[in-house]
């Protein structure tokens, strides 16, 4: 089984730097992908509770035999229950839907600006982090702005920031911000769902290291110092997509990647989404 580094957040939390996500995949599918994936040695799983699989996460988790201590469980608070009261009740439907008796880390999904929320939202994650009920509090797709009025207004730095990121939208601003406030990056999207694959800095360097593309930019994304977490619900390519320990990428294969970068969003831009 493959051993997967860990990220040290700024509460001393360690969030496994390459985990599994389950973006779009049905509740009745996600429990076989979550056993695959914690067959094959993923011990981080990334749900959210918009994504209606919090349910078939926890079956996997209560039937792989794994010890809770070992597994580091997200999922993020949808947009609609944004708010102290709201929030705090949301969690509790998202961790009676998983079966657990805490998150490892729990995320406010989108910063809804429009809604003007987020700061009371925030509140409530200061509390069950208080609580015990959170190890780990965070906040995804926030823009610097989004993140820099939070920090001000709470006592509270985020512990992660989880965006969408890969070799077409690399987010070195957000990056660099994050790495001054000790705020560890996280990507979803990692792959672009594969809009980036066909690259030829990304083809020729799977080609010189006998590794998929795929597997390719995965690496990319750790020796960047990400923590990543592809989707897939094919048991072949959920193994393929942790077995990226074994090569490293040149300083010139890096170079090559970062010349990829084109501001291509593959999903929604967070100013915007309401």
């Amino acid at each position: 089984m493959t051993s997967v580094p860990t990220v040290t957040l700024h509460n001393g939390a360690k969030i496994p730097q390459l985990g599994f996500g389950v973006f779009q995949v049905p509740d009745d599918e996600t429990t076989a992908a979550v056993s695959a994936a914690l067959e094959a040695g993923y011990r981080s799983i990334d749900t959210a509770a918009v994504y209606g699989n919090e349910a078939g996460v926890g079956r996997a988790v209560a039937r792989s035999g794994v010890e809770r201590a070992d597994l580091f469980i997200t999922t993020k608070l949808w947009n609609a229950d944004q708010g102290y009261d709201s929030a705090l009740k949301a969690f509790d439907a998202s961790l009676a839907e998983l079966g657990l008796d805490y998150v490892d880390m729990y995320l406010i999904h989108w910063p809804t600006p429009a809604r003007d929320l987020y700061l009371d939202t925030w509140r409530a994650l200061e509390t069950l982090v208080a609580d015990g009920r959170v190890r780990t509090a965070g906040v995804s797709n926030f823009q610097p702005a989004h993140l820099e009025r939070l920090i001000a207004n709470s006592s509270l730095v985020p512990a992660v920031n989880q965006i969408e990121l890969h070799p077409g939208l690399q987010q070195a601003a957000l990056r660099a911000l994050h790495a001054g406030r000790n705020i560890a990056t996280e990507a979803w999207s990692p792959l672009a769902q594969g809009a980036v694959l066909g690259e030829d800095a990304i083809v020729s360097a799977a080609a010189r290291h006998g590794k998929s593309p795929a597997q390719v930019v995965i690496r990319w994304h750790l020796q960047l110092g990400n923590v990543v977490i592809p989707k897939s619900v094919t048991p072949a390519r959920i193994r393929e997509n942790i077995e990226v320990f074994d090569f490293v990428l040149s300083d010139d294969e890096m170079r090559s990647i970062a010349a990829i970068d084109r501001g291509l969003r593959t999903g929604p831009d967070p100013d915007t989404l309401n």
